[in-house]
């Protein structure tokens, strides 16, 4: 019994899986292998503690044009694993770590290596090069800058992240090389090290050559940013020209390529402007217009200002040279060739900034038609839960030739649009792109819900992303019958009910006796109540919504004219009219009433419809629920809506709902979300969770945690 005993426990601790931090470490060898000696080099030349630059032995490691004139070539390969102070460690390690690691993630160990390696020999001599031209031409800065010398690796992880954007898909693969010019420029502009220097030649050598670089894992891109990349572009140079101020305060003696930088700026001068340009980059990524002039104006003030200083240098030379004085040039010249550049941007991407007053956006916006959304449904048909579109809570976009539409509603700036659009063959994908139009127009977020994968295939096209949210439970009717072992449970419900009394009946509840509808309202209200949990919204209706002529209410009845349950199904089109099937929203209980009466109604319901020659009913999907012999969640957003689900089942028991519906033995068709990129994800969260719970206020939402 010992032996036994003993296996399964050796067997399992055989079979308990790594850390993942091991797992990390074993994707990226070479990363972990330079940061690993760099750090036993730093701890056993006491560099990590003590500069390097005070070490008698420092001029024999450290690279440039100093020790390339003198032979000492082999600092190529000694420098990459020092830093010249301990805080630089910061950089020499957790940088090169940080970049070359997702470089080897993305493009593998080989490739990484050799990219690295490769361009960091390029940058550094390349830099050398660049500085023995110009060192004897009068330019200080080259003059000054050859003198100096050198070390750590991060020039060739910093070229290495460039050729793995090559790798990376849209929108983020512009956004990583905007980030990396972004800093390149910035420290080479206003800062002005030798490294800089390095870094701008690394990159600008291989930025261009990166998708080619990259191998088989390039990607071949759009060659043209989208109107909400410009947007981002424009903010983002804001934020970086208002990184120059806080420079100036930080580092007011830097020595850069224009020249000495005295930094003379105040503390309240620099607040102030900061300030102003987190206001007007907010504006620009929202594309207002008003936030598009004003960045325009304060672009050519710093032009003006650097045409003005420098005819004044020029006059004070020519008058008396003795008095000539290049103060504040090197800032002034910095700051106009960002300023241009930016200049450009704005002038190049106007098309983009046009979101109008929020007056005005509103009214762009608050356009509900629940009656021309009925119509058009009709006409043209629906998904299963195009019907919750009609709801007057909805906002609808509507082409401009009036015959298609999408819904939505906007909470937190997104534009939560509902199911798949409505309109005529083949129109989906244009109603779409007018929906992306209009969010771009207003400065919202485009953010689909609950849609079929016919939707989905038109976003893929786009290069919009994609998660399961739900599984939609359909029922056939053709052939539908109650018959055999599995559909046991099922017949008892039948017969149990008759033997107690109560009766199945299919009616439009509006024109129900108001004793009727009170009781649909008290039984609803007790469902809610015993809850003790704000009530759910957007895509679950309640009494106001089962009262609409066009959708059909089951009621379980006993012989005293009591109500045990409700259901309410909601039409869906097949177009020309014509309803095709139905689908479940509203299911309430009484409690201590009849117990199965859930599975009564819905069973009463198919026969019911089924003799009304509808070919399904849709059971709805169960929110954050999806069936467990479906493929386990794969992305890093399938994986949170996976968690989601298990924490808030306690309190709202979608999964159990999903469980129930299993019983009819339903075929599923996945149902998704939508968006754009993953940077719009936390606010989607935000939008999701107001329009689920429009009536919620904090308490609610601590009772749900408390749940």
């Amino acid at each position: 019994m010992t032996d036994t005993a003993a296996a399964p426990t050796e067997s399992g601790a055989a079979a308990r899986p790594k850390p993942a931090w091991i797992g990390l470490l074993a994707r990226v060898p070479f990363t972990t292998t330079v940061a690993v000696i760099t750090l036993v080099v730093a701890m056993a030349s006491g560099t990590l503690w003590s500069a390097a630059q005070g070490k008698s032995w420092y001029h024999g490691v450290a690279y440039g044009l100093p020790a390339f004139a003198d032979g000492k070539y082999q600092t190529l390969v000694f420098g990459a694993f020092f830093a010249v102070k301990p805080a630089y460690y910061i950089s020499a390690i957790g940088v090169f770590a940080l970049f070359a690691g997702f470089a080897e993630w993305v493009l593998g160990t080989r490739r990484t290596m050799v990219i690295a390696i490769g361009y960091q020999l390029v940058g550094v001599l390349a830099a050398a090069l660049f500085l023995l031209i110009f060192r004897n031409t009068g330019w200080e800065w080259a003059q000054v800058t050859a003198q100096r010398i050198d070390v750590d690796f991060v020039t060739g992880a910093l070229a290495a992240l460039c050729v793995a954007s090559g790798a990376i898909r849209p929108p983020w693969r512009l956004r990583l090389r905007l980030a990396i010019w972004a800093v390149v420029l910035f420290g080479l502009l206003f800062i002005g090290r030798q490294a800089d220097l390095e870094h701008a030649i690394a990159v600008l050598l291989c930025m261009p050559f990166s998708t080619r670089l990259a191998g088989p894992r390039g990607l071949h891109a759009r060659a043209l940013p989208t109107r909400r990349e410009v947007r981002l572009l424009a903010a983002a140079g804001v934020l970086v020209i208002a990184g120059t101020e806080l420079l100036s305060l930080l580092l007011p003696d830097r020595f850069t390529p224009f020249g000495e930088s005295t930094g003379d700026t105040s503390w309240i001068f620099s607040t102030i402007a900061v300030v102003i340009s987190l206001l007007i980059a907010n504006g620009l990524r929202k594309g207002y217009r008003w936030a598009w002039r004003v960045s325009v104006v304060l672009c050519l003030l710093p032009l003006l200002l650097l045409i003005a200083v420098l005819v004044i240098v020029v006059v004070v030379e020519i008058v008396d040279p003795a008095d000539a004085s290049t103060d504040g040039v090197a800032d002034a010249a910095a700051s106009a060739v960002l300023y241009l550049a930016f200049l450009l941007v704005l002038i190049l991407g106007r098309s983009a900034f046009r979101v109008p007053r929020r007056s005005r956006r509103k009214l762009a916006t608050s356009t509900s038609q629940p009656e021309l959304a009925k119509e058009l449904l009709a006409t043209y048909g629906g998904s299963t839960i195009s019907w919750m579109t009609t709801w007057p809570e909805n906002r609808h976009m509507v082409t401009a030739d009036g015959q298609s539409y999408l819904a939505f509603r906007k909470h937190a700036g997104v534009a939560v649009a509902l199911g798949d659009p409505v309109g005529p063959p083949g129109s989906a994908g244009a109603t779409i792109n007018d929906f992306i139009g209009l969010c771009d127009r207003t400065a919202m977020v485009p953010y689909l819900f609950s849609c079929s994968g016919s939707t989905t295939a038109i976003t893929d096209a786009l290069g919009w992303q994609s998660a399961q949210v739900a599984e939609d439970n359909l029922i056939d009717l053709a052939g539908l019958e109650f018959k055999g072992k599995s559909w046991q449970d099922i017949r008892t419900a039948l017969n149990r009910a008759g033997k107690e009394g109560i009766t199945f009946r299919m009616v439009t509840l509006a024109d129900e006796p108001w004793s009727m509808v009170r009781q649909v309202e008290d039984l609803s209200q007790q469902w809610l109540g015993d809850k003790g949990l704000p009530e759910m919204g957007f895509t679950l209706g309640g009494v106001p919504e089962a009262l609409d002529r066009a959708v059909r209410v089951g009621l379980a009845v006993d012989e005293q004219g009591s109500l045990h349950g409700v259901l309410s199904w909601m039409p869906v089109y097949a177009g020309g009219g014509v309803v095709r099937g139905w689908t479940l929203d509203l299911m309430r209980r009484r409690d201590g009433g009849f117990r199965s009466v859930i599975e009564f109604l819905i069973a009463s319901s198919c026969l019911h419809f089924q003799s009304e020659r509808a070919q399904f009913l849709s059971l709805s999907g169960a929110p954050l629920a999806r069936s467990k012999d479906e493929p386990p969640a794969d992305t890093a957003i399938e994986k949170f809506l996976e968690t989601l689900g298990s924490s808030l089942e306690p309190v709202y028991g979608f999964r159990s709902l999903h469980a129930f519906k299993a019983k009819f033995k339903p075929r599923r068709e996945p149902m998704y979300m939508i968006y754009r990129d993953e940077a719009d994800l936390p606010r989607i969260g935000i939008a999701i969770t107001r329009a689920y719970l429009p009536t919620a206020g904090v308490g609610d939402l601590l009772s749900v945690v408390r749940h």
